[in-house]
């Protein structure tokens, strides 16, 4: 039977930011990656607003911020995405989670700086533009913070998407007239719309002598923002990761600058990188991603769940998003994982509480000093094993007595639509986005050792 001891020093879930730098490697830009409430974020600024990490709150509100975003890009093509990060690698929290990593980007000449979310279930890299309706600032404790707002007339290097682009999928009043785009979520009225342009972004190649290089890609230019982007989700802009031509990765790939690749690491220690044309090393495992799709995701088989040493087939396909925090399923494959597991673990299961972000959930003792849970391992399509390393998160409950009551849930939610293995199951791992291999490829790594010495790619 498999089972993974813990000794009770409290982890979280890691939610990171990007930090733009140049580093090592071969033939690749690449970002270093931290946690967003990891130690060295902490010490640069301290933002009120947020709740308590490893709280009900803190889960509670992920859970709600997942909800919120998973609509984009799932249902419909054309579907965008929220949050912040500035200038000189500073790093902020803001009071609205939003999404869960972050770029301070360099764009136009002369260039500005813009706190961009990354998302791998987004596809147009946009940003505030020229906006009528925008988010320009935000009260932090100790300061008003102001976000650079883009103006392509400002730019030398700027230029308008024609209708006539192959790039523009959405109806013109005419072929000369400037493309229009619009992004529609599922939920809570959010949106982005304006029009599309080409222009810089600066990046460096990730060697020992790192050089700058200028990349055209094309921008949203985003007059109109609603909903939770007037509220802080993603106030600076979008950095689009996924599959369609007009993401950076195709658009870095088209222009010849890099592989059609790139990798996330997401470490546990909440330290990570992205990295830009990597496509993995000859040893990692892989799988195909599923095509045919409407609107292509990074969609990938499973064929296998396996819960503490105990195998059961069940096919169903999942789409690894970096954008959502915690691992959605829909049923069968919810049922099975989570009554599977809670079968084996051998602390007593907590009584349902409607407050509670997830179905099952183990109260620890105060005088408890380890204990064990279930392993959880996925079998993906072409038979190589994924396990996941952090399947369970800790929550801190607090009672009617005002005592703290110590818990660790299955980070798992039921979902009433797609399967997402989110950020949570990623922890522990390299993964390889692989667009010109159709694959997705994942190594065991804890990431620190990828900032301290170059990567070594086949």
């Amino acid at each position: 039977m498999g089972f993974c001891s813990y000794k009770l020093l409290f982890s979280y879930v890691f939610l990171m930011l990007v930090l733009f730098k140049c580093c090592y490697g071969f033939g690749t830009f690449g970002f270093d990656i931290h946690h967003r409430y990891s130690d060295a974020v902490k010490q640069i600024l301290a933002v009120d607003g947020l709740p308590e990490k490893g709280s009900v709150e803190y889960y509670v509100a992920m859970v709600h911020r997942d909800r919120i975003i998973r609509g984009r890009g799932l249902a419909a093509a054309n579907d965008q995405t929220p949050l912040t990060f500035y200038d000189d690698d500073e790093t902020h929290r803001i009071s609205d989670l939003g999404f869960l990593h972050y770029a301070n980007v360099s764009v136009g000449t002369p260039s500005n700086s813009y706190l961009v979310a990354l998302d791998t279930g987004s596809d147009l890299f946009w940003i505030p533009c020229d906006c009528t309706s925008c988010l320009k600032r935000i009260q932090l404790t100790q300061y008003e913070l102001d976000f650079n707002i883009y103006n392509p007339n400002a730019s030398t290097t700027s230029a308008s998407v024609p209708c006539s682009s192959s790039l523009c999928e959405n109806q013109c009043s005419s072929a000369s007239s400037s493309c229009p785009y619009q992004i529609l979520y599922l939920s809570n009225g959010t949106s982005s719309s304006g029009y599309l342009v080409e222009d810089v972004l600066h990046m460096c190649t990730d060697t020992n002598q790192s050089k700058v290089v200028d990349a055209r890609v094309t921008i949203g230019c985003g007059q109109v923002q609603t909903g939770s982007f007037l509220d802080g989700a993603a106030p600076n802009g979008l950095f689009g990761l996924g599959m369609d031509n007009i993401s950076v990765p195709s658009t870095l790939a088209s222009n010849g600058l890099v592989q059609y690749s790139f990798s996330m690491c997401f470490g546990s220690s909440g330290i990570g990188r992205i990295s830009f044309g990597d496509e993995g090393s000859s040893d990692q495992a892989e799988t195909p991603f599923n095509l045919g799709q409407t609107h292509p995701t990074y969609n990938i088989t499973i064929t296998q769940i396996n819960v503490g040493g105990n195998a059961a087939d069940l096919e169903f396909t999942a789409i690894f998003d970096s954008g959502t925090s915690f691992t959605y399923l829909n049923d069968p494959a919810y049922t099975l994982i989570t009554t599977s597991f809670n079968s084996l673990a051998k602390d007593t299961r907590y009584s349902s509480d409607s407050s509670l972000p997830f179905e099952f959930c183990y109260a620890l003792s105060s005088s408890q000093e380890s204990f064990e849970y279930p392993i959880v391992n996925m079998t993906m399509k072409g038979g190589d094993q994924f396990a996941v390393t952090e399947p369970i998160s800790f929550l801190a409950l607090q009672t009617s007595s005002q005592s703290v009551q110590y818990l660790y849930c299955l980070a798992v939610v039921k979902s009433g639509d797609v399967n997402i293995i989110g950020q949570n199951f990623m922890t522990g791992y390299r993964i390889v986005f692989n667009r010109q291999k159709m694959t997705l490829g994942w190594t065991a790594s804890n990431c620190v050792l990828m900032l301290l010495t170059p990567p070594l790619y086949p």
